[in-house]
């Protein structure tokens, strides 16, 4: 068995089903990409302990330091996961981490020991920049064998949305997965039943890697769009333009059932969250379905305070969908058993620009300041990023940092004390969310200072990483 809850089995990686999934045993182990966030400085990923009758429980028990300096790793993927459910050859063995601004590419192997990964290979920049590609951004494993990576601009650092494959054999960048590219990229998830991959939009690196500015979102150089892609010919199809509504959509998640037609993307800049569904023709259409309203504020920087949704994510059973709204300073939980009319069922505030006492003045007569982020007595900064669900949808993982960059101009005390990985305990009978006081790591008591945490991932998979053919 898998550190973390993967059952063994007779065929490959991960489980027969999202419903199988949801029958495993607690995850045990978290790994956290950490970003120094100083020039000089090495980012590494943190293995959390998350067993309750750990000696070692809520503690950072081992770091992987990155032998690179300013990687900002930001998201990651596992080598292979259900989708090779029904190969024999395939394990789930190695952790593939990307390097947002150097570019570089980690593969960490988390079998030979999972309290404490090792470095097994780096793929260097040149890889990427050869193919005219940087900025990596979202890693999925195929069923083949290889990993895709989704990237957000050229060799420039301009904008470009493509897609590479990692031959993860030899751990080398095997080539294009199309010739075919969009105005931006970010995200992916591929559904094989119904031959379609959908992919979303940031921006330019050349533009959110210096922070944000409106200026940039009225040159437009930020993307509103989402796009369709045959996945066996591997060719764009369609795009779905969003409109003003959709600006900066993100994470894609679809369903987890397979069999399903439908997903959802949240859309960061205007707090909206859209599901994407097939029609009868075959083709796809996207529609708004959840809204979470501006806030009039006074001494920000801004009169209107948006949610900025940064992350969403699914339950294994496709019942609650999370999404995080990381200016605004709250995490929602709602029920999409009916996915055109999600019913909000769960609201916790943990944290915020906004908080009681921190300068920023709600105008809104219906709103009340949420209170600052306090957890066993100590003060914490930022708001809800990063989610991850465990299988059975009992335990909410949070982590607070979305983008250095982003971090150091939202929320610079949080840069100054580091962040913050919470669990949030959810009633997956009628909703309903709480955080949990006997899990919390303060990362800013790091042995080399204050970090930023960023994405969360279990040995044995995730709510986020798997796919079902």
């Amino acid at each position: 068995m898998e550190d973390g809850g993967s059952k063994c089995c007779a065929c490959g990686p991960g489980y027969a089903s999202p419903l199988e999934a949801t029958k495993a045993s607690p995850e045990k182990l978290l790994y956290i990409t950490c970003i120094q966030g100083e020039k000089g400085k090495h980012d590494y990923v943190a293995t959390i302990d998350v067993d309750p009758s750990s000696p070692t429980y809520s503690q950072v028990i081992h770091r992987t330091i990155m032998p690179y300096a300013n990687d900002e790793l930001h998201h990651s993927g596992w080598n292979s996961c259900s989708s090779c459910y029904d190969d024999p050859s395939q394990k789930r063995d190695n952790l593939v981490v990307a390097g947002l601004i150097s570019d570089r590419i980690y593969v960490i192997d988390v079998a030979k020991n999972p309290r404490a990964p090792e470095i097994l290979k780096v793929i260097e920049p040149k890889e990427m920049h050869d193919l005219d590609l940087s900025a990596p951004h979202t890693l999925h494993c195929l069923a083949d064998g290889n990993v895709m990576v989704s990237s957000m601009g050229n060799a420039k650092r301009e904008a470009k949305g493509s897609f590479f494959l990692i031959d993860t054999k030899e751990w080398k960048i095997k080539g294009l997965w199309s010739e075919d590219s969009t105005n931006f990229g970010y995200d992916f998830w591929y559904q094989p039943r119904h031959n379609v991959m959908i992919s979303s939009e940031w921006g330019s690196p050349s533009a959110f890697c210096t922070g944000f500015s409106l200026d940039h979102v009225s040159a437009g150089m930020y993307g509103q769009s989402l796009h369709v892609w045959d996945w066996k010919e591997h060719k764009k199809i369609q795009t779905l333009d969003l409109g003003s509504e959709g600006l900066m959509p993100l994470e894609i998640r679809f369903l987890h059932e397979p069999t399903a037609t439908t997903g959802f993307v949240g859309c960061a800049l205007t707090a909206n969250v859209f599901r994407f569904h097939q029609l009868e023709d075959g083709k796809w259409a996207a529609d708004k379905v959840i809204d979470v309203p501006s806030w009039k504020v006074s001494n920000w920087a801004l009169p209107s305070m948006p949610g900025i949704i940064t992350d969403i994510l699914i339950s294994m059973d496709d019942r609650f969908l999370y999404l995080s709204n990381w200016v605004q300073g709250d995490i929602r939980q709602y029920d999409i058993s009916d996915p055109a009319h999600p019913k909000l069922v769960g609201q916790i505030y943990v944290g915020g620009s906004a908080v009681s006492g921190g300068g920023v003045t709600i105008l809104e007569d219906n709103v009340k300041a949420p209170e600052p982020l306090v957890v066993n007595g100590k003060r914490f900064h930022g708001g809800p990023q990063m989610l991850q669900l465990s299988l059975d949808g009992r335990r909410l993982y949070v982590t607070t940092s979305l983008f250095s960059p982003w971090d150091r101009q939202f929320y610079p005390d949080m840069v100054e004390k580091g962040s913050v990985l919470l669990q949030i305990d959810v009633d997956v009978n009628v909703g309903g969310l709480k955080i949990n006081p006997k899990l919390m790591v303060d990362f800013g008591a790091e042995p080399d200072g204050p970090v930023l945490a960023h994405e969360i991932r279990y040995p044995g998979g995730d709510c986020s990483s798997d796919i079902w053919l």
